[in-house]
């Protein structure tokens, strides 16, 4: 562990009215982590996300990101994460191509065309780069999704239930290019409620329920799967 983690959250709560939404929540992610968010839809997995982009404030807590406070540096933090979440935030009339040129003007990027030819390949889209997102699957929707949260290279990758309603080439190449960022020395957290997709390279699994941190599990896959089953058959 060092000390100066990419994210740091203590104590931080988030409340919807009377409902919980975070409770009592303290996670701290080094560079280079994979941390994978566990647990059942409405866990308050996807509130963690938005809370750590700046889409959800919390009523309460410390939230730092790349050693900055989310609330008094936005515009520096902005530039260090990519977030995936259930809206692909692409452009429907626009070409694939397009829509990365538009959040590569947004990012300032500089030889945006390279990196954009770049991460339409990495993404299997260098053949319809220039075909309307609207005539596009789900799963390539959610490729170019990725390529356009990751065409500015940050630090700390954000996903938020990346594998819902992929198809099997799409979960594929999902999982490729997660090794591939871990290769890179990124730092990942993502949600997800089920276990279908096997993360070998996870660093710490945090199971969430009811907004609150129930258990931090470390260890193969196969523990952890067994585990999760245990929690979610005590449910019943």
């Amino acid at each position: 562990m060092t000390d100066n983690p990419i994210v740091l959250l203590e104590k931080v709560e988030k409340w919807f009215g009377q409902n919980i939404g975070l409770q009592d929540i303290s996670i701290k992610v080094d560079k280079g982590e994979f941390l994978i968010l566990l647990g059942r839809n409405g866990a308050g997995k996807s509130t963690l996300l938005r809370i750590l982009t700046r889409l959800s404030k919390p009523n309460s807590g410390r939230v730092q990101v790349c050693g900055m406070n989310i609330q008094h540096e936005p515009e520096h933090i902005q530039k260090k994460i990519g977030f995936v979440g259930h809206h692909t935030l692409l452009y429907a009339h626009l070409t694939a191509r397009e829509n990365l040129h538009f959040y590569a003007k947004l990012y300032e990027l500089k030889n945006s065309k390279e990196q954009i030819k770049t991460a339409l390949k990495n993404a299997a889209l260098e053949f319809n780069a220039d075909r309307p997102v609207r005539g596009f699957s789900r799963g390539m929707q959610q490729r170019l999704a990725i390529a356009r949260a990751t065409l500015h290279h940050p630090e700390l990758i954000l996903l938020d239930e990346p594998y819902t309603g992929l198809d099997l080439e799409s979960a594929e190449l999902l999982s490729d290019q997660i090794q591939q960022w871990l290769t890179e020395g990124r730092t990942i957290i993502m949600a997800t409620h089920d276990l279908e997709q096997c993360f070998g390279d996870v660093s710490k699994w945090v199971l969430l329920d009811k907004g609150q941190i129930v258990e931090t599990l470390r260890g193969n896959v196969s523990v952890i799967h067994r585990r999760y089953r245990q929690f979610l058959q005590s449910l019943n």
